[in-house]
């Protein structure tokens, strides 16, 4: 059974940092193309950060330069490094996995997902 659980949400000041977590079970995760996405209350989920079972790495235009994704094959772990955070970041963070090498941001492409983590931040 394939399980992704996040951590590592919280409240933070305009301009702070936070690191997510998304541990993963169940799939051979090396292979897997990882991703996170986030969605913002009436906002439709965007994919905003993903990586390659390669690591090769894509990143939406809203966070380049701000974010960092990564990846430890030995604990089975995704991060999501979010530097200087803005108010628009504040959204529920969705750590997704699909079962196919290939970079993509396309939700659709999917398969598996997490329950979410809240970030909130304030001005």
């Amino acid at each position: 059974q394939v399980e992704l659980t996040e951590s590592g949400g919280g409240s933070v000041q305009t301009g702070g940092s936070l690191r997510l977590s998304c541990e993963a079970s169940g799939f051979s995760y090396q292979v897997y193309c990882m991703a996170w996405f986030r969605q913002a209350p009436g906002k439709s989920r965007e994919g905003i950060a993903a990586i390659s079972s390669e690591s090769t790495t894509m990143y939406a235009d809203s966070v380049k330069g701000r974010f960092t994704i990564s990846k430890d094959n030995a604990k089975n772990t995704l991060y999501l490094q979010m530097d200087n955070l803005q108010p628009e970041d504040t959204a529920t963070y969705y750590c997704a996995a699909r079962p196919f090498p290939q970079l993509t941001l396309d939700r659709d492409r999917y398969n598996y997902w997490g329950q979410g983590t809240q970030v909130t931040v304030s001005s």
